[in-house]
C-alpha cells in the first residue's frame, strides 16, 4: 500500500490492487460507485450502485433496463463512474462507452443473487411511481408465490460494461499535494500522464 502507485504502467492491475485493499479495509460496500449518465435533454444524472465485475474489457454493473439509468444508457451509451474509498483516502474515476453484457453474463450474475433480491427485481418497476410501500411488498409476495423454486431473470434486467477510454487514480497527500495519474487509451495501449492535484 505504501509503494509509489504512480510508477505503474497497467491501470487494470492497479485498479484490482486498490479494490483488493479496499475489500480488506472498507467497512461497507468497497465496490460502491457513483455512476453518471445523461438524459434526453443532456442533463447529467448520477446515483450510487455497486460494481459487480472488472477486467481488461471494463467495469460491469447490473440494473433494470427500464429504470432511469437503463433508459439513459440505452439512448446515450456513454457514462462516467467514480469510486471513493474514504478510509484509504483514494479515488478512481473512469469514463467511456457502455454496452450491454451478454445474456449468459446476466444470467450467471442473476443466478448468484439471493432469492429475495431475485424476487425484488420482478416486484420493483424501478424508477416508476409507486402507490405505497404496501403495494411493493404485495408485489414481492405475489412474485415469490409465482416462482416458488427457481426465479428466472426478467427480460428487462441485465447489465452494462463501461469500456474505459480514461481511468484516473487519485491519492490524498499532505497539504493537498495529492498524487494523480490518468491513463488514456491509445489503441491497444495506455498512455499515462501525471496531473497536478
Amino acid at each position: 500500500m505504501n509503494r509509489d502507485f504512480t510508477a505503474t504502467a497497467d491501470p487494470i492491475r492497479l485498479f484490482a490492487e486498490w479494490l483488493a485493499e479496499a475489500d480488506a479495509a472498507e467497512p461497507n460496500d468497497p465496490n460502491a460507485m457513483a455512476l453518471a449518465t445523461v438524459d434526453g435533454d443532456g442533463l447529467p444524472d448520477v446515483r450510487m450502485l455497486l460494481l459487480k465485475g472488472h477486467d481488461g474489457e471494463g467495469f460491469v454493473f447490473y440494473t433494470n433496463f427500464e429504470s432511469a439509468k437503463g433508459r439513459q444508457l440505452l439512448a446515450h451509451p456513454k457514462a462516467a463512474l467514480v469510486i471513493h474509498w474514504k478510509s484509504l483516502r483514494r479515488q478512481v474515476r473512469a469514463r467511456g462507452p457502455v454496452a450491454a453484457v451478454t445474456a449468459a453474463e446476466a444470467d450467471a450474475y442473476f443466478a448468484s443473487r439471493s432469492r429475495g433480491s431475485q424476487v425484488g427485481t420482478w416486484a420493483s418497476h424501478q424508477s416508476q411511481p409507486l402507490d405505497s410501500r404496501a403495494a411493493l411488498e404485495k408485489a414481492a409476495t405475489d412474485y415469490s408465490a409465482k416462482y416458488p423454486d427457481k426465479v428466472p431473470r426478467p427480460p428487462y434486467w441485465s447489465g452494462f460494461r463501461l469500456a474505459p477510454v480514461e481511468i484516473e487514480f487519485w491519492q490524498d497527500g499532505a497539504f493537498r499535494l495529492h498524487d494523480r495519474i490518468v491513463f488514456r487509451r491509445a489503441g491497444n495501449t495506455w498512455e499515462k500522464t501525471r496531473l497536478n492535484p
